[in-house]
């Protein structure tokens, strides 16, 4: 009997991601409509070089693979629609706006309330160095993950070759 599972002609490790996706859009969908509610506030996470991000060039330089942002205190002009959402922040007393396609994201943590999203997204060619995570002005430092399994959905089915 063969123990290795038959590949699969139906994309399930992609539609899994684009649900899990259309979840963070909806989440901020409501917080566009509302504002955060309670002490919620997100830390996201994005490839900085993937195709739709546009983001100010000095932020690209200081974290030229990937960037975590705080979404808590201090952001405004939050708009999400369908596949991307835009906010703007302050780094170091620089205002900043940054469009960032759903798919872009590699983490949404909510640290409230234990909770956790995580996304393959497909590397950008280059040679890039690692960063320290961004920290907005007025919002809390950049908290550590743990993956406890708590609350936290990790999707992460490899890549065939």
């Amino acid at each position: 009997m063969n123990d290795s599972a038959p590949d699969s002609l139906i994309p399930y490790d992609e539609i899994v991601q684009e649900a899990l996706r259309a979840v963070v859009g909806r989440v901020l969908g409501e917080v566009e409509a509302n504002g955060l509610p309670g002490e919620h506030h997100f830390y996201i996470t994005f490839k900085t070089r993937a195709p739709g991000v546009d983001i100010p060039d000095h932020l690209i330089a200081k974290f030229p693979d990937e960037m975590t942002i705080v979404l808590q205190n201090r952001y405004w002009d939050l708009s999400v629609s369908e596949d991307r959402f835009q906010v703007g922040l302050s780094f170091n007393q620089i205002s900043s706006m940054l469009h960032i396609p759903f798919a872009a994201i590699t983490s949404f943590v909510d640290p409230a309330v234990d909770f956790a999203l995580q996304f393959q997204v497909d590397e950008v060619e280059g040679d890039l160095d690692a960063h320290e995570p961004a920290h907005n002005d007025g919002d809390q430092e950049p908290v550590e993950v743990v993956d406890d399994g708590s609350n936290v959905v990790t999707v992460d089915f490899g890549k065939k070759k």
